[in-house]
């Protein structure tokens, strides 16, 4: 007996048998449903938003909670693939690699990078022709003619709205295009290639936008190591592909970068005379006004500032580290602009300079050395490249952040025995 709200006893009947087999059936298929939503987002999440994890889970992609797009534009060559590695890494997951597990693992030759949160759509996908098709056509891929807008922003539309798609695929080693292959859509999208903004429709469906600026020298010496070196091309092939493609860099890619969010630009150094190329000067340039998007500074916010960090702290051999900060423009817009010519020795003393730096939307001290550390490898680690790359990654995480209401935990370093 259970006394009701008016003190009157009431009897509670037991459920019989084939009730409760009903409920329990019904209970379960619930808790299927939430376990196997298609495109249902299970990012980690923080202990302070328990609260509201329930509603996380069963948030849907593209109607409940928004898909990110972030778009990434630069020439071939240009460091892009290094880029990516980098994005993707700040986002954490287990699962980080091409699509299908690449060609050599019993996949398929693909361009698509993924992991549990992110995927990375590269736009060469989209070319109208294959590499005899441009011949016959007489346009380099670079000409927005030879590529597939329309399908672009399908695509992108379809995945923004939690849809998967089948998408083509070209491969960069016969120049063909393959078969298609299933997208399937995460909480960030990042596409990357020669012409994510050149198509007004694609470039209003980006969140946010960078792009790669690589000084004409710096391009040619990076071109050589890896068409050279990573897909057999001769010096001369390479030179007369460089010099071909110019003039449509110049009318189709370049007009690009004067409305990006941030351009990492390289140049080379002002330290000392290097013909080869190997020492950097690599530009961080960033938006003022950008809604999410708070720009990083050196010491103290909308000064001019030059700082030559070696010395005790930072070891660094000739010619040494100069940094420097202040306000800009480009393109007639205001900017902030961080700048770092050189390159360092010790990654693990990076954090010195990382200490003087504020508003880089890291999650603890040492967050950006630590993942240079990880990437220690990786072309551009002893230098700006490296290094503003992997500040343009945390600060395209805090953006997510912002736009979705989710918290990426991030990898948090065991203390030290």
């Amino acid at each position: 007996p259970v006394s009701s709200s008016l003190g009157t006893p009431q009897t509670v009947k037991p459920l019989s048998s084939e009730k409760m087999f009903r409920f329990v059936a019904l209970l379960s298929l619930a808790c299927s449903a939430v376990a196997f939503v298609p495109g249902t987002f299970r990012a980690p999440v923080s202990s302070s938003r328990t609260a509201t994890g329930v509603a996380s889970l069963l948030a849907k992609l593209g109607e409940d909670e928004p898909v990110v797009v972030i778009g990434v534009a630069a020439d071939s060559g240009c460091g892009k693939s290094t880029f990516m590695r980098r994005l993707t890494e700040i986002f954490g997951g287990d699962k980080v690699g091409p699509l299908g597990g690449g060609f050599g693992n019993g996949g398929w030759e693909t361009n698509t990078l993924v992991s549990d949160q992110t995927t990375v759509i590269c736009l060469d996908d989209y070319h109208l022709n294959d590499r005899q098709g441009r011949k016959e056509s007489g346009k380099t891929a670079l000409n927005t003619a030879e590529q597939r807008f329309d399908l672009m922003y399908e695509h992108i539309a379809a995945l923004k709205r939690g849809e998967t798609v089948k998408k083509p695929i070209y491969n960069h080693v016969n120049g063909t295009l393959d078969e298609p292959e299933e997208i399937v859509p995460t909480p960030i999208v990042i596409v990357e290639g020669l012409h994510p903004f050149a198509d007004d429709r694609v470039k209003e469906l980006i969140d946010f936008s960078i792009y790669l600026d690589i000084s004409d020298d710096i391009k040619f010496a990076w071109k050589i190591q890896r068409d050279m070196e990573e897909r057999g091309h001769s010096l001369e092939s390479i030179k007369a592909s460089i010099e071909s493609r110019k003039p449509d860099f110049e009318a189709y890619v370049a007009p690009q970068r004067a409305d990006c969010d941030i351009i990492i630009q390289v140049l080379p150094t002002d330290l000392m005379n290097d013909d080869k190329g190997k020492i950097l000067k690599v530009r961080f340039i960033q938006a003022e006004g950008k809604d999410a998007f708070e720009p990083a500074y050196l010491f103290d916010e909308g000064s001019t500032i030059t700082w030559v960090p070696c010395g005790r702290k930072l070891t660094c051999s000739y010619p040494g580290i100069k940094m420097a900060y202040g306000p800009d423009t480009w393109f007639d817009k205001e900017v902030s602009v961080l700048e770092m010519d050189g390159q360092f020795d010790n990654l693990q003393e990076l954090i010195y300079v990382e200490s003087h730096l504020s508003n880089m939307s890291t999650k603890f001290f040492g967050e950006l050395t630590q993942q240079m550390l990880k990437n220690a490898d990786a072309p551009g680690s002893l230098n700006g490249t490296g290094f503003f790359q992997t500040l343009a990654a945390l600060k395209i995480r805090a953006i997510y952040e912002k736009l979705s209401g989710k918290v990426i935990e991030p990898a948090v370093p065991a203390p030290a025995a």
